[in-house]
């Protein structure tokens, strides 16, 4: 699909993406620097391009928010991984003390930014079937009865993420929160590519496959961004997610028609094959059998559409782009 322009040319940005090394940072940079855009990204690796920090204290880094028309922060350990103790440590504390540090950055600026977009995730609701969460009427997950007690370390370092932006002191600068569902991006890695290999590979639905799986197309992802950056009446909880999440059994299915795959399986993920399917994709049981049934109702309010509303249409698309751009890759 070809990008519709950001903003005005005549209006370029100077943005500022901490943790912008990571998949959805690149996204956003590539697609904010071909309209124009000044963009400066702050990441660990010394081998990414951009500022360098470590996500905890305040060093020099700290200048390139002084003056900065934005900042989107996207900084935290993947959860791609299996939540060993280590792993928790570094998923929780990598986004409260990332946060922290941005707002004691923000307190020194002369000139703070604009607008403060702060990543956290559509984790953050509760376990449900029977209706959807939107920012309104959602329920906050960790009291389900029924669901395993591990559950909970999502919805307290979603809790904890968000307590960090509140505690922040940015009075000059709007927040916006950004509970954010799977982004759904054409090529090698991500929740796309790791979900086409689970299905390549024959295997179908997670557990009964009755779970709500919420998604955006990185499209709507990137759109989705420059509104809430364009739109100053905008502040607090936002759900950044397409309007029309699915269950998993059917989920899946439309990849494996989107793909055109030839494989007659499509053995449903239970019990051990459950734990072999979630390692496959480097994640943890929870992430694919937790019921996300979440909504963008502030979105949709404020007047955003989306472009890929549905999962069929956004499948067939990211399904096209994967092949053009390195199908050989997919494995």
């Amino acid at each position: 699909m070809t990008a519709s322009p950001l903003f005005p040319p005549a209006v370029p940005l100077r943005i500022v993406i901490p943790g912008g090394s990571g998949l959805l940072g690149r996204i956003l940079t590539s697609r904010f620097r071909s309209a124009g855009h000044h963009v400066v990204i702050l990441s660990r690796n010394v081998e990414s391009p951009g500022l360098l920090w470590d996500g905890r204290t305040l060093g020099d880094w700290a200048a390139a928010l002084d003056g900065a028309d934005v900042v989107i922060n996207l900084a935290g350990r993947s959860v791609d991984c299996r939540y060993d103790a280590r792993h928790r440590e570094e998923i929780l504390w990598s986004r409260v003390d990332s946060t922290r540090v941005i707002g004691e950055a923000i307190a020194l600026a002369a000139r703070p930014p604009r607008v403060w977009l702060q990543a956290s995730t559509a984790t953050i609701y509760a376990h449900r079937y029977d209706a959807p969460n939107d920012e309104h009427t959602g329920i906050i997950g960790g009291d389900e009865p029924g669901v395993p007690e591990e559950w909970r370390f999502s919805i307290d370092v979603a809790r904890a993420w968000e307590q960090a932006l509140d505690d922040a002191p940015a009075p000059h600068t709007r927040k916006v929160k950004m509970r954010t569902a799977m982004v759904m991006a054409a090529g090698s890695g991500g929740a796309m590519h790791a979900l086409l290999r689970h299905v390549r590979l024959g295997f179908g639905r997670f557990g009964d496959g009755r779970q709500y799986m919420s998604w955006i197309h990185e499209h709507d992802f990137v759109r989705a961004i420059a509104w809430l950056i364009a739109r100053e009446e905008i502040e607090g909880v936002v759900n950044v997610a397409a309007p029309n999440p699915i269950p998993n059994r059917e989920f899946l299915d439309v990849i494996r028609d989107a793909w055109g795959s030839a494989t007659p399986l499509a053995m449903p993920a239970s019990g051990w094959l459950l734990e072999l399917g979630a390692f496959l994709i480097r994640t943890e049981p929870e992430l694919v059998l937790k019921s996300r049934r979440v909504v963008p109702a502030r979105l949709l309010e404020s007047g955003f559409t989306f472009d890929f509303p549905a999962w069929p249409e956004a499948a067939r698309d990211l399904c096209e782009e994967t092949r053009g751009w390195h199908q050989e890759r997919i494995w």
